[in-house]
């Protein structure tokens, strides 16, 4: 007969001991038994029993303080209490700090089994939940943000401090590839909701007539092909995290439900008349600038005074350079993994290849490089043979202003009219061709709409 499962019994009567043993034995249940509160302490830490029948009166210790002790070293642990006949304050007691379940002696036998089954049941589901949450706090746990430069070192800080706060809605920005994704599921799984749902919903992704239906779910007949009751993901992420990236392209309609989720954490299903309570954390991110957003009237301005009472801003790869050969030893240790191989690093006309290029992918394109060599080639360091074109061609000097282009006057220069004036001069240099102007300012073409959207010049496009 296969095991079912290890039971530690705490009971100060022998016969009682005795009894359990005999007849759980008998159903596949590996018993273990102690007389004292002090030998069932010793018994649980050294068996790691699946679950644990505890009295409630034993000789050295009460069973109480067993259960606080057992809860302290696993708050998972499975622990059935055993009371006297009629001690209904007591257990009741017991199930608040954590006990799953009591039984009053005496005790019918048959209906110990049932409930021990049951508790097996559970036990083993909050393995694979404990087994799940280590590993995505080991995905995504702070050591997972890669940075000791001093930008990233502030924003570990904060993201360590909101993590652990109970703020309800996070701002994240910054170019595609900064690692939005990443940090977003950093405050979850660091945050004391790490146990509950983190739904991660790319409001492009969804197409505008779906957006409404997917987050707040709808009522059967709400429309045409309502065919059943549907709950939404807001719903099903009750005590969890909602990560909305590119924020900013959701519709105005939807920003104006997600606003009222916020506000007073109720909404409706569509075609719904119920309000339905949430407990939520909000992380929303975009590559946009906001603020221009609202001034255009694609955002509301409501929303966004709402989502950004903590904004954090991810910085460009380029403005931590000190971080970049950092960042490239650790996804280099990551492939070896999963690759089986034994790269050791990159070599130094690499490494002055990756701090000259700037790295308009950010840090998404970095990996891609590092991935894209470690599959193709063999050799003991990643060469500057091993990397695309674009990086090898890159000639930082060549790209680099000289003091007759460009002078600061004593009257101080303004470095934001600079960059806006450059991005003049490329767009009407490739008749506003975004692509070719990117080209030249070795910027992506979303890194140059963020740009142009932030100087006001992508509506005149």
């Amino acid at each position: 007969m296969l095991e079912k499962g290890k039971i530690l019994v705490v009971d100060d009567e022998k016969l009682l001991r005795w009894s359990l043993q005999q007849n759980l034995s008998k159903e596949g249940f590996s018993v273990v038994t102690a007389e004292t509160g002090g030998e069932g302490l010793d018994k649980y830490l050294e068996e790691q029993p699946d679950i644990t029948l505890l009295d409630v009166h034993l000789p050295d210790i009460s069973g109480i303080n067993v259960l606080e002790r057992i809860k302290q070293e696993n708050r998972d642990a499975i622990v059935i209490m055993v009371t006297a006949f009629g001690d209904v304050q007591t257990a009741v007691k017991t199930i608040k700090m954590g006990a799953y379940d009591f039984v009053e002696k005496p005790f019918n036998m048959e209906k110990l089994k049932i409930l021990i089954t049951k508790a097996i049941e559970t036990a083993s589901l909050r393995k694979e939940v404990s087994q799940f949450r280590s590993q995505m706090t080991g995905k995504y746990g702070f050591s997972n943000v890669i940075g000791r430069s001093p930008e990233m070192v502030k924003i570990m800080d904060l993201i360590r401090k909101v993590s652990r706060s109970d703020a309800s809605t996070i701002l994240l920005q910054g170019e595609s590839g900064t690692g939005k994704d990443l940090v977003a599921k950093v405050i979850h799984y660091e945050s004391g909701r790490f146990d509950k749902p983190f739904m991660d919903i790319n409001c492009t992704a969804l197409p505008e007539t779906l957006i409404e239906s997917e987050l707040f779910g709808h009522e059967k007949g709400a429309f045409t092909d309502a065919k059943a009751q549907k709950k939404g993901l807001f719903e099903m992420s009750d005590g969890g995290t909602i990560f909305l990236d590119e924020i900013a392209d959701m519709k105005l309609s939807t920003q104006s439900k997600l606003l009222k989720v916020i506000e007073n954490k109720t909404f409706k299903r569509i075609g719904g008349t119920k309000d339905i309570s949430v407990d939520l954390r909000i992380v929303a991110a975009t590559n946009k600038v906001i603020a221009e957003e609202v001034r255009k009237g694609n955002f509301r301005e409501d929303l966004y005074y709402r989502l950004k009472v903590i904004p954090i801003i991810l910085p460009p790869l380029r403005e931590r350079k000190q971080d970049i050969l950092l960042l490239a030893a650790h996804f280099i240790s990551g492939f070896n993994r999963e690759f089986k191989k034994d790269v050791r690093g990159i070599s130094k006309e690499t490494e002055k290849a990756f701090l000259d290029y700037q790295w308009p992918g950010n840090i998404r394109e970095l990996k891609n490089v590092i991935e894209r060599a470690m599959i193709l080639e063999n050799e003991e360091y990643i060469l500057p043979e091993h990397l695309p074109i674009e990086l090898l061609s890159f000639d930082f000097k060549s790209k680099s202003l000289s003091s007759s282009q460009v002078s600061v006057t004593p009257g101080g220069i303004d470095i934001e009219e600079v960059e806006k004036e450059l991005i003049r001069q490329a767009l009407e240099q490739t008749k506003w061709n975004q692509t070719k102007a990117a080209k030249l300012l070795t910027l992506t073409r979303d890194a140059l709409r963020y740009r142009m959207q932030k100087f006001g010049l992508l509506e005149k496009t």
